[in-house]
């Protein structure tokens, strides 16, 4: 059964690339699972959007008659039962899926909400005091530094590759991208491992392509 893969229709340069359909894209790529794409307008945000994720964020998906948001949930869903998430090891994948998405990404999406106020104020601003930037850095830099502890000596975070590696380079590609893991060289090293995998290539390639056909197909309609 065909799965389809809820996304925006449109979005601005800046979160393209970290979109978080991006995590959903790279486990169905992992797994050989095909998927169709449908899209929901990013602005403004409809009733039907909200009848499938009450906060009208994405990804969602449609898989047979199961309609599913939260992006951990996905992949806990897609990555049953496979290599992505073995009964063996489940519990472990599980915890290191949560310290990616609960732990990790708060600190990260705090720092970089504050960076981003101070780069694009139309769309995050006022930009907070420098103090408080920093304050936000030096919390995200103490779960980094802790994560950098607890993945050295390991390839991956729970044995084999599985969907808390996905996560967790999900969310280390941020700061990654700001220069935040200069450093951090195990976790460097770990998501350059992760991102060589020929599943994230073909799923970033998917993504981005998304958005270029949104531009597209904007500029066709004159909305360019």
């Amino acid at each position: 059964m065909t799965l389809t893969l809820i996304t925006y229709d449109w979005l601005p340069e800046f979160p393209r690339g970290f979109v978080r359909d991006l995590r959903v894209r790279w486990v169905l790529e992992e797994l050989g699972r095909p998927y169709l794409v449908e899209t929901v307008p990013a602005h403004p945000r409809s009733e039907a959007h909200r009848e499938m994720q009450p906060f009208a964020q994405v990804p969602v998906i449609r898989d047979g008659e199961l309609t599913l948001f939260e992006s951990g949930a996905i992949l806990m869903h897609l990555g049953e039962g496979t290599a992505l998430l073995p009964g063996p090891r489940r519990a472990e994948v599980t915890q290191w899926l949560f310290a990616a998405l609960n732990t990790v990404e708060i600190a990260v999406i705090r720092w970089e909400t504050m960076v981003l106020a101070e780069r694009i104020p139309e769309f995050f601003g006022p930009a907070p005091a420098g103090e408080v930037t920093a304050h936000a850095r030096q919390e995200l830099d103490t779960k980094l530094a802790a994560l950098e502890q607890a993945v050295a000596e390991r390839d991956w975070l729970a044995g084999a590759f599985s969907i808390a590696d996905v996560a967790m380079t999900e969310v280390l590609r941020v700061p990654e991208s700001e220069g935040a893991l200069e450093g951090y060289p195990v976790l460097s090293d770990y998501v350059a491992r992760a991102a060589a995998r020929p599943a994230f290539k073909k799923a970033m390639a998917d993504h981005m392509g998304h958005w270029q056909q949104a531009d597209a197909a904007r500029a066709a309609s004159g909305q360019a």
